[in-house]
């Protein structure tokens, strides 16, 4: 128990580190080229730096060989996808609207461009990323595999991996159709749930979560997927994202008859 411990400093020390230089790199690059938004593509990629370095890091330790494994894999699918998506998405379209007006804010206020890029955007998401990344660094140093957990935590991600990968899906092809501007996708996964990708990504780190808590100081990676949820439910995801969509015409009815985040049959 107490190399378990001790090794999982470690790893906290080495994910922290790494970070630092991932978030510093991608820093350089924003002030370099006037772009706050590049921190979107980034927050996939940095969870995979994390794992990576914490699967390496715990090889000394008593953990499972199977279990950073298996952490690492889930998180590069996750990770890398996400990235792919967000970077495909943003490229070519110049600021985001949502950093535009954090900039706009920050010229009022006096703020310079670096200083609303560190204090606003890459700080306040290298904490987070760090507080999130709590599956990743305490499970491979877990002294056991929790077989059951395991399995149970591999379906959540699948689950949660097909609602997010969909739900990009389906609304990229929705928004591909200029018949659609301005309108509200309403079918597949978003008739079931306002926000089939927030819903997945949530329910991916609850599978991660599960993995990396197969023992009793491997409950704490649970902190990980709590708070991610509770940003994407109440805080940077599914609530930010409707204070728009309620302008668009019909998302009254819309609103009524489709559950807010988790998935449920709509209502007549």
């Amino acid at each position: 128990m107490a190399n378990d411990l001790s090794q999982t400093v470690v790893t906290l020390g080495a994910g922290l580190a790494a970070l630092l230089v991932f978030m510093g790199l991608g820093l350089a690059y924003a002030l370099k080229n006037s772009l706050l938004s590049i921190v979107d593509t980034l927050w996939g990629l940095g969870f995979v730096v994390v794992a990576a370095v914490s699967a390496v890091v715990s090889l000394g330790g008593d953990g499972g060989q199977a279990q950073r494994w298996i952490v690492l894999v889930m998180v590069a699918v996750w990770g890398l996808r996400l990235a792919w998506h967000i970077g495909g998405r943003n490229h070519g379209h110049g600021e985001d609207p949502r950093y535009a007006d954090l900039l706009e804010q920050g010229e009022k206020a006096g703020r310079s461009f670096a200083q609303t890029a560190i204090t606003r955007v890459f700080l306040p998401q290298g904490i987070a990323m760090f507080i999130v990344s709590a599956p990743l660094m305490v499970g491979p140093n877990n002294e056991r595999l929790s077989v059951p957990l395991t399995v149970i935590g591999v379906a959540v991600w699948a689950v949660g991996l097909f609602f997010e990968t969909v739900g990009d899906a389906q609304l990229k092809r929705y928004k591909s159709d200029p018949a659609n501007k301005g309108k509200i996708m309403d079918t597949g996964l978003w008739s079931l749930t306002r926000h089939p990708n927030y819903f997945g990504d949530a329910t991916v780190w609850w599978g991660l979560g599960l993995v990396a808590a197969g023992s009793l100081p491997g409950l704490v990676a649970l902190i990980g997927p709590a708070i991610m949820s509770y940003s994407l439910v109440n805080v940077t995801g599914a609530k930010l994202n409707e204070k728009s969509q309620r302008k668009k015409p019909g998302w009254d009815d819309y609103a009524r008859r489709t559950s807010y985040f988790i998935p449920l049959p709509p209502k007549k």
